[in-house]
């Protein structure tokens, strides 16, 4: 494969050709699931485009040249208030839905990255980096709380090109009597009740969501990296965050060279999000036939661009799916009907 690839960059908000740090050891880091919940369609969409761009790079550069990092972040809040609303423990509650995870994941025909770290088993990691942001003065301690100072970081802003008064005025701060200012971030916090805890130099507590993801793509792809993968709703906070912290506990002038943002699945042009009542989960769509068939109709439209979910797009694309396998050589008796018909219901 010698064409090439143009990614849309939302660090340069430009499309670029891109152009890795080494052609022998790519790197790509997807914030993958918050395991509180089964995944729907719009939790999908980034599955297949990153699967995708990640068999695109092997092609073009060798598979041992490519490591694509996804995640499971398996503590949150999230997870906590589901395990208690369905009064499971956090462990049974995680375990089940990593595996439903998996399920999917093989339904919609995805290669396995090449590392999946769980956020709960790289906690020493992120407290080596919050001793070091604040060892650096970008971060600071109060009332067990350790929160990144947003102020010290010149360039905070630049993924979502805003400044930080509009950053502030269009998201929902989190309020506390710690923070020295309103725009401020945990990176760790304790742990209360029956939480899950682990120990610190700063007490019992467990880490910031944020922080997660920068201690894990250091460890297995180094303090800079080609693409940086997720949807683009996770352009801020996420990833702001993500780069201040980083860029500031490694002394680095970069972090991730591209950005890369998926577009919303949407249903009559409103996003599916739980707060919506819209949602579609890939349980759903399992009754109506093919993964082949799903896996198309979520790249039917440009990766950065919304998608419209309708019944319409789903039986295109099975009609796409069928004229694919039907002007396959007849002769050819890998894709005989009967098998044919085996892998349209994969």
């Amino acid at each position: 494969m010698n064409k090439d690839i143009f990614l849309t960059n939302n660090l340069s908000n430009k499309k670029e050709k891109f152009v890795p740090l080494d052609s022998k050891k790519i790197g790509m880091y997807v914030c993958g699931p918050t395991v509180y919940e089964n995944p729907h369609i719009g939790n999908a969409r980034p599955l297949v485009i990153f699967d995708t761009l990640f068999k695109i790079l092997k092609c073009k550069y060798g598979k041992s040249a490519v490591s694509y990092v996804r995640n499971i972040t398996d503590v949150d809040d999230k997870i906590i208030k589901s395990a208690n609303d369905n009064n499971i423990s956090i462990q049974d509650l995680t375990n089940k839905i990593v595996k439903d995870f998996k399920d999917d994941c093989d339904y919609l025909n995805l290669e396995s990255p090449s590392k999946e770290p769980k956020a709960t088993d790289h906690i020493n990691e992120m407290i080596e980096m919050i001793s070091e942001l604040i060892k650096k003065k970008f971060a600071y301690e109060k009332n067990n709380h350790v929160y990144f100072e947003v102020k010290k970081f010149k360039d905070y802003g630049k993924l979502s090109n805003k400044n930080l008064d509009e950053l502030i005025a269009g998201s929902r701060i989190e309020i506390s009597k710690d923070k020295k200012n309103p725009e401020d971030f945990v990176l760790w916090k304790p742990s209360i009740d029956n939480e899950p805890y682990w120990d610190s130099p700063w007490g019992k507590g467990r880490p910031g969501w944020h922080l997660e993801c920068s201690a894990m793509s250091k460890k297995y792809l180094g303090n800079q990296f080609d693409i940086h993968g997720g949807g683009i709703d996770l352009i801020f906070p996420h990833h702001e965050n993500e780069i201040a912290q980083s860029r500031c506990a490694n002394e680095t002038k970069s972090f991730a060279n591209y950005w890369v943002h998926n577009g919303f699945i949407t249903t009559s042009n409103e996003k599916m999000a739980k707060s919506q009542g819209n949602i579609l989960s890939i349980k759903d769509v399992k009754d109506l036939g093919a993964g082949q068939v799903l896996r198309l109709a979520l790249m039917s439209a440009h990766y950065k661009q919304p998608l419209d979910w309708n019944e319409k797009l789903f039986q295109d694309c099975q009609k796409t799916i069928q004229k694919w396998y039907d002007g396959i050589d007849k002769k050819n008796y890998l894709f005989a009907n009967p098998v044919r018909k085996k892998l349209l219901n994969k």
